[in-house]
């Protein structure tokens, strides 16, 4: 039985490293895997799932009016897919994750999310919110504090690394722009 599953973590886990493993693992057995990303993301390597460590892969990109679900199925046929990895999870639209949901029920594909839970004010991303509510299986990967504890929140910074508490939900940016805290050193961070 197939299962949507939800990889969550601050920044700086190794999530898309994770994610792109499973790709490897999938291929070096002769299997089929769909890759997916934000297209808002226009770092470097827009349009691939890239890690900081430096692994990429090419993958589809989808906005929020991509239909994930039509495209998965269209590719499916007669060489089928094993599995969909989706990496920049937090930014599915609730009814992407719904049709993901349904590749996984319907299709019998496993589909494996990979995201932030929580943006830089502690809120919960859409995508994010209902992937918790409805995944099958819930596996939070592990980042580390500048302290050592567990690094659960993602602290915004400005050009000179001060802490920034208002904004748009969304800002693309990597080590530049966010610093992966416990919740203690982002409270204090914020309080500042």
């Amino acid at each position: 039985m197939a299962k949507l599953y939800f990889y969550y973590a601050s920044m700086n886990a190794g999530k898309s490293s994770t994610l792109l493993q499973a790709a490897f693992n999938y291929g070096e057995r002769g299997m089929r895997v769909s890759l997916w990303t934000a297209a808002l993301d226009d770092r470097p390597g827009f349009g691939a799932i890239s890690s900081r460590i430096g692994l990429a892969s090419d993958a589809h990109r989808y906005e929020g009016d991509t239909d994930i679900e039509a495209r998965v199925l269209a590719d499916h046929g007669q060489d089928p897919i094993a599995c969909v990895l989706v990496d920049e999870a937090q930014f599915l639209t609730p009814e992407q994750v719904w049709q993901l949901a349904r590749l996984a029920d319907d299709a019998g594909i496993p589909v494996l999310c990979y995201g932030l839970r929580t943006d830089f004010q502690g809120e919960l991303f859409p995508g994010s919110a209902v992937l918790l509510g409805i995944a099958d299986a819930l596996v939070e990967m592990k980042a580390v504090c500048d302290c050592g504890r567990k690094a659960t929140m993602n602290l915004r910074v400005d050009a000179k690394g001060r802490a920034v508490s208002e904004g748009a939900q969304t800002e693309i940016g990597g080590n530049d722009r966010y610093v992966a805290m416990c919740r203690k050193h982002f409270r204090e961070a914020l309080a500042g």
